[in-house]
């Protein structure tokens, strides 16, 4: 009996070892893929998420005889601003206003950062993009699809927030400086070309999100509002440049490309 019940307790760790290697070998699963599990993980490796720190205020350098040539600070190698997050339907709700609340969304992350004020929960997340949604009502006379001109004005005339600048043309390094010196920096984009994965496809023709840092591979941080997988979701540089694109009225990828810089 005790033989019986050896040769038993070790067969069945045997098989069981040799099943999953033959499913991974013959590609039943590939539980490396995270899209083929449905679940999007974030990085683990994420460079600490620093809090807004408001500028101090400027001093004037004493007078030089002679003008030296000025030296361009390097970037630090990473950098990750500790920006709130919400989805801009925060009970899954796709309606007609949350599939337009993007730019809603993208204001109250950078304006709750800069304000040092939190998100803490889905209702205050859809509360307040509702009242950001009648201020544009009062003021545009619509809410949908703001242009980086109108989104700039809804931070400073809705939250007070002065520090906000309307950046045309921007470069990765553009955006790489104000991040790096704890700026929210706001990007309207065609959407599709950001080419989300998560994104109900095709994907908005316009779309808005937050960049909130950059990794020491290059790629960029994000907040994006359009997925409940948007926290920390990075982005290649070359994609979220590429899709750098303000509303024109329906053609956004012929759009000009300007971001909008907060804090």
């Amino acid at each position: 009996m005790r033989a019986k019940h050896l040769i038993f307790f070790v067969f069945i760790p045997v098989t069981v070892v040799v099943g999953f290697f033959a499913i991974d070998r013959l590609g039943f699963v590939d539980l490396s893929n995270p899209l083929r599990r449905g679940v999007y993980e974030r990085p683990s490796d994420l460079p600490y998420a620093e809090p807004y720190q408001p500028p101090a205020p400027a001093v004037p350098p004493p007078p030089a005889a002679e003008e030296a040539p000025s030296e361009v600070a390097p970037l630090p190698s990473e950098v990750n601003l500790a920006i709130p997050f919400t989805v801009q339907a925060p009970f899954a709700n796709w309606d007609r206003d949350h599939e337009d609340f993007c730019e809603e969304a993208s204001v109250l992350m950078a304006a709750s950062f800069v304000l040092g004020k939190d998100i803490p929960s889905p209702e205050f997340a859809d509360a307040r993009m509702y009242e950001l949604k009648e201020f544009q009502l009062a003021h545009f006379g619509y809410f949908e699809s703001t242009t980086a001109e109108e989104t700039a004005m809804i931070l400073r005339d809705h939250y007070g927030i002065s520090a906000v600048a309307v950046v045309e043309n921007p470069s990765e390094e553009t955006i790489r400086r104000a991040v790096a010196s704890g700026k929210a920096v706001i990007v309207p984009a065609a959407g599709r070309e950001l080419g989300n994965p998560y994104f109900r496809q095709p994907g908005p023709l316009y779309h808005m999100l937050v960049v909130k840092g950059y990794t020491k591979d290059g790629r960029f941080i994000t907040n994006d509002p359009g997925t409940k997988r948007g926290a920390d979701y990075l982005y290649d540089p070359d994609v979220l440049l590429n899709a750098v694109h303000d509303w024109n009225g329906g053609a956004v990828e012929t759009g000009r490309r300007a971001v909008i810089i907060v804090g």
